[in-house]
Formats: structure tokens, C-alpha cells, sequence
């Protein structure tokens, strides 16, 4: 344990042992001090690194049980992350005194308000339904000290910004404020800088930080790319994959095509439905169900952990996309592969993306039932102007 959690009260160091972490991820240890000392922070990290307890421990060591109103507000883009933040703060305020409070548009409003009854000193919600209630005056905000925007990027993409702005400007002048996301653009870099006070820039690139992942692709035809899925689905072992694709369109002649070759899968689309969306959550995060196709936007704020495969068996439009997505899997330094079943055409758009984000790109194959990795030796380990090739199977995964 590191002597900055020695430094935070004794309920978060107790679910700190009890969450069996043994130190602190680089953007933790980077951002926390800063967070500590109440100045205003914009965070860049890549998905996986951690960033949820980087912002939130420090958040909840300042709550105070003795003031009973919301000292700290974290809002998020969707209603899932909203939640995983929620759950995630109330697992680190146990046995503290302190209580929090759900607030998410589309939610049961009397069962909100019901909440608010309690004197929460923490709030996680979606910025529409916690700026309507501050605007109705159930949710007071004059004691609030921190307000974190997480996933920043994606607030502006959903075109949210103008509710955080006007929560924002409910509180007091002298709020910290906290922009977290895992890629600042010029755009989120503008807004953050407009409403924050000398906001401190801290960055982790993908490079930095201790990746376990490995990237692979597989060439095959177009047609022929779901019956590598299947095979690759088949020969490995202990296998949790999230399988991309650009949109809702295919996606069920995919999910018929794979459930026809008696392949166990989840559909999360974007018109899903709460319930559906949870249901299909929850079974695969249990590992009910192996495989979930999704498209990017019905994942936007979900957080899986253990996934051991990212497929793109559509290939993203650009790398920020293809970031995210492999994003997935390899969280908090464990180990993951990414897969991109792709055509002779379209290999060269990983090849390059893969060497702007300085990452080995290897070759990935299926013979006599095995996945078999093909690694291209670098140009100083060529034999008479050859590449030379090393063949590896994966380890087999506990299931």
C-alpha cells in the first residue's frame, strides 16, 4: 500500500485491503495530490487505468457526515456509468457514516426525491435529472465542494454540456471542479478551460501505462468473417469477448448466424431497452453468456470488467474508436487481446493504426484447432533480409 492511501481516512484504506488492490495505477498517483489540495483537474486516460478511484477517493476522504447536504456532485453521460460511479462510491464509503444518492433521467422521480429526504452528502447523476432537480429546489447545492464530469468528451457529444454548465453555475464559486475523460479533444480542452479556474492538465498516454494486451488481426474475406469469429470462439478456452459492429443493422443476421452454429450469446443494441440492456449486462458480466455483440454507442459508459476479448468484426471508423473499443478489455494492467477480423483491403488501416499507438500488430491464425500467433520479429532480427516468424499459442484462460 502506498503512503498516499495511508493518508486517506481509515474507511477508505479498509475498502481499499478489502478490494485486494496492492498500489496505485500511474493516474492515481498522479492525480490524487493534486485532487487533495482542491485544484481544479482535467484528466486524460486511457480506458481501464483506473480513473474512476482517482477521482473519487479523494472526492469522498473530504465529506464531512456531520454536514448533512451534498458536498460533491460526479455526472456522467449515461445512466450505466452513472451507476457503476455510484456503486463504486458506495463501496468506499462503507462504514463511514456517509450516504449517497442515485439521481438518473428516466428513473422513478418520487423515489429520488425520497432519497434527497435522507441528507445525502454525495450525488451521482446524469446532468439533466440533477440540474431539474436543483432548478425545483429539492436538490440543494450551497455546500457542494467538488463537481466531477466524467467521461467530458462524450457530455459534449450528447450535446449535455449546457445542463453541467448551469449545475455548475448553482454552486459556489469556490467548487473544485474535476473534467475526467479517456481522450481530451480541442473541443473538451476549450470547454473544461472556460470554466475552470488555472485547471491542471494531467495525461497518461496509452504507451505509459503497463498494458497487458496483446493486438492481433485475422484476414479472411468479408463473408467469412463470423465463422472466424465461431472458430475463434470455440478454441479458446475460458473466452469473454465483446464483438463490435458499426451498427444495429447487421447485428441480428450476426446474432442469427453465430446462434445457428449453437454459439451463446447477448445482443446490446442501441433501441435496447433498460431491461433487456440489463438482463443481457448482467448475464454476461455472471459469464452466462461468452459473447456480447454491441455496436459503440449501446456501450458508451459501460464498464465490464474481466473481459478477455475485444473483436472487431467491424472494423472502427478511425483510432480514437478503435481505442476505445480495444479499451475493453486489459483493464487495471490484466491481461486481454484484441482481435480485428479484417480484409486484405482493410489491414492496412490497423497496421497503421496500431504503429501510431506504438504497439506490436501480430498475426493471428487457426490450425488443427489451435489459435496460433504469428509474431514478426523487428528488422534487426531479420535472417538473410527475412522476417523471422515465432509461433506462440495463447495460454489456456481459468473459465
Amino acid at each position: 500500500m502506498t503512503q498516499l492511501i495511508h493518508s486517506f481516512p481509515e474507511f477508505i484504506q479498509n475498502a481499499w485491503n478489502k478490494s485486494g488492490f496492492t498500489s496505485l495505477t500511474d493516474i492515481q498517483e498522479r492525480a490524487i495530490p493534486s485532487l487533495l489540495e482542491n485544484k481544479d483537474v482535467v484528466i486524460e486516460s486511457p480506458t481501464g487505468t483506473g480513473k474512476t478511484l482517482a477521482y473519487a477517493l479523494p472526492a469522498l476522504a473530504k465529506l464531512k457526515p456531520e454536514i448533512k447536504n451534498a458536498q460533491v456532485v460526479f455526472l456522467a453521460p449515461t445512466r450505466e456509468l452513472a451507476m457503476q460511479i455510484y456503486e463504486v462510491c458506495q463501496k468506499f464509503t462503507e462504514n463511514s457514516g456517509l450516504s449517497g444518492a442515485s439521481l438518473i433521467g428516466g428513473a422513478n422521480m418520487q423515489r429520488q426525491l425520497d432519497k434527497l429526504k435522507k441528507k445525502p452528502q454525495y450525488i451521482v447523476g446524469t446532468p439533466g435529472r440533477v440540474k431539474e432537480l436543483i432548478q425545483n429546489k429539492k436538490l440543494k447545492v450551497h455546500e457542494v465542494k467538488t463537481i466531477v464530469i466524467d467521461e467530458a468528451d462524450h457530455i459534449i457529444e450528447a450535446g449535455f454540456n449546457n445542463d453541467v454548465e448551469q449545475v455548475i453555475n448553482a454552486t459556489l464559486r469556490d467548487r473544485q471542479l474535476v473534467f475526467v475523460s479517456a481522450t481530451i479533444n480541442k473541443k473538451t480542452e476549450d470547454w473544461s478551460s472556460k470554466l475552470a479556474v488555472e485547471p491542471i492538465v494531467i495525461k497518461v498516454d496509452k504507451q505509459e501505462t503497463a498494458s497487458q494486451v496483446t493486438h492481433t488481426f485475422m484476414v479472411s474475406e468479408y463473408r467469412d468473417k463470423v465463422d472466424n469469429l465461431r472458430k475463434l470462439i470455440r478454441h479458446t478456452p475460458g473466452i469473454k469477448a465483446m464483438v463490435f459492429v458499426n451498427s444495429s443493422i447487421k447485428m441480428d443476421e450476426f446474432a442469427s448466424k453465430l446462434e445457428y452454429k449453437k454459439i451463446k450469446l447477448g445482443v446490446l443494441a442501441g433501441n435496447s431497452t433498460k431491461q433487456e440492456r440489463q438482463k443481457v449486462i448482467n448475464d454476461f458480466k455472471r459469464g452466462k453468456i461468452p459473447v456480447l455483440l454491441t455496436t459503440d454507442v449501446a456501450t458508451r459508459g459501460l464498464d465490464i470488467p474481466d473481459v478477455t476479448h475485444v473483436v472487431h468484426l467491424e472494423l472502427p471508423e478511425d483510432i480514437k474508436q478503435y481505442v476505445h473499443r480495444s479499451g475493453r478489455t486489459g483493464r487495471m494492467s490484466k491481461e486481454g487481446t484484441v482481435v480485428s477480423l479484417v480484409t486484405k483491403a482493410e489491414l492496412s488501416s490497423v497496421k497503421k493504426w496500431t504503429s501510431n499507438l506504438n504497439v506490436p500488430l501480430q498475426k493471428q491464425l487457426l490450425e488443427r484447432g489451435n489459435v496460433v500467433i504469428e509474431e514478426v520479429q523487428n528488422n534487426s532480427q531479420h535472417k538473410n533480409g527475412k522476417p523471422v516468424i515465432k509461433k506462440s499459442t495463447p495460454k489456456k484462460r481459468n473459465s
